[in-house]
């Protein structure tokens, strides 16, 4: 095995484990701030907290890995993890929660856009997309597992479950320390050096080709959240569901994300291109979301889930692939940036879903169609624009 794909498997395994104590979290924290006499209002608020750290942040991180390093900064996103989990088994009041919430924004944005660059640096143009699909199933099955053992873990505490996912992030620092080699070699500091928060590359970056990219994972992202966040409200409310359903109906669609990422993403990107991944995933989401409005029965319902998993997971590695491989900034900054659209994403998409949810049951399926076709509109007239340019290579 050479080492690019060793270190790919080291790196692998770690947000893996990383993973699994984020998704250990995730059925218990409803019920944890509702302990603290809390509601809907403050679960939202506290979920938008930690995406707003991750948007302002992660560009950020990524600047200072271009100049220090990749693997000092990883480390510190996953002891943001070990810090900010163990703060929240200790926290006896709300506002002890928002403050572990935003701290864990802040220092565990660290970690994706430093994973990726890690990517960009390793692994050579032809196997980035399957390289990205593999980090994207690691964190799929972690989020798959973690919930259905963060449930079994509540039976004694509530707070035990953000005990063992310190724990277990704390083992990934472990493992990241003692056999992750460093990719990036830090540069030393010269008078002319770019500072680490420069707004003007920062701007450079999204008014380049490359920025149409961020505003279509932002699309992409935006979607994605609209059809799993409010899935539990719609079901309940269509069908009945009860959460025994709901978290069927969760697992598939992670699971099938977790698949398709780690087996299909690269032979996909290879086979047809990033491009016309792009485009298809767009058109395919759009109609996906279409036939969760015609699903009427359990089934129907969790093949339509399925679908929308297989085509949204193998569309999101060609967009960080093609993000990685066109950008002209350096490979921290790009892949913070395009972090920073993701959380953007998760932050307007649900808002979003809800709002039109109030006013009618069908909206945030109509809304996330006309948002994917939206996106298929604009990536058709921007690819065109760049093949007619000369920028962007044909790769189909």
């Amino acid at each position: 095995m050479n080492a690019s794909k060793r270190n790919l498997y080291i790196l692998t395994f770690v947000l893996f484990v990383v993973m699994l104590g984020y998704g250990i979290i995730i059925p218990i924290l409803p019920f944890y701030i509702e302990s603290m006499g809390a509601g809907g209002m403050e679960l939202g608020l506290l979920v938008a907290s930690y995406a707003v750290m991750r948007l302002i942040f992660g560009p950020i991180w990524g600047g200072i890995s271009d100049r220090v390093g990749r693997k000092p900064i990883l480390l510190i996103g996953i002891f943001g993890y070990v810090l900010t989990m163990t703060w929240f088994g200790l926290a006896t009041q709300l506002w002890m929660l928002f403050a572990a919430r935003i701290l864990s924004g802040i220092l565990s944005s660290a970690t994706a856009p430093t994973t990726m660059a890690y990517i960009g640096d390793s692994v050579s143009e032809e196997e980035r997309g399957g390289g990205m699909g593999l980090l994207g199933a690691a964190g799929g099955i972690g989020v798959i597992i973690g919930p259905a053992l963060g449930g079994f873990l509540a039976g004694e505490s509530l707070s035990t479950p953000f005990f063992i996912a310190a724990g277990l992030a704390f083992l990934a620092l472990i493992l990241a320390i003692i056999f992750l080699p460093e990719s990036h070699p830090s540069q030393e500091q010269a008078e002319d050096q770019e500072p680490i928060v420069n707004l003007r590359i920062w701007r450079e970056a999204i008014n380049s080709p490359v920025g149409a990219l961020f505003i279509l994972i932002f699309i992409s992202t935006s979607g994605l959240m609209i059809f799993a966040n409010i899935f539990g409200l719609y079901g309940l409310e269509r069908f009945n569901y009860e959460p025994k359903e709901v978290g069927i109906i969760m697992m598939a669609l992670g699971l099938v994300s977790a698949l398709t990422q780690g087996l299909l993403a690269g032979p996909a990107t290879k086979t047809w291109g990033d491009e016309l991944v792009i485009k298809a995933g767009f058109l395919v989401t759009a109609i996906a979301f279409g036939l969760m409005l015609l699903a009427n029965t359990f089934l129907t319902v969790i093949l339509t889930t399925a679908f929308f998993a297989l085509t949204v997971s193998l569309q999101s590695p060609a967009l960080f692939s093609l993000t990685s491989r066109r950008a002209k900034v350096p490979q921290g900054i790009a892949m913070g940036l395009s972090n920073s659209f993701v959380s953007l994403g998760r932050i307007v998409g649900p808002i979003l879903g809800g709002v039109v949810l109030d006013i009618h049951l069908n909206l945030p399926y109509i809304s996330g169609a006309i948002i994917m076709l939206a996106g298929f509109a604009f990536s058709l007239v921007w690819f065109r624009s760049q093949s007619s340019d000369g920028d962007l290579l044909s790769e189909y």
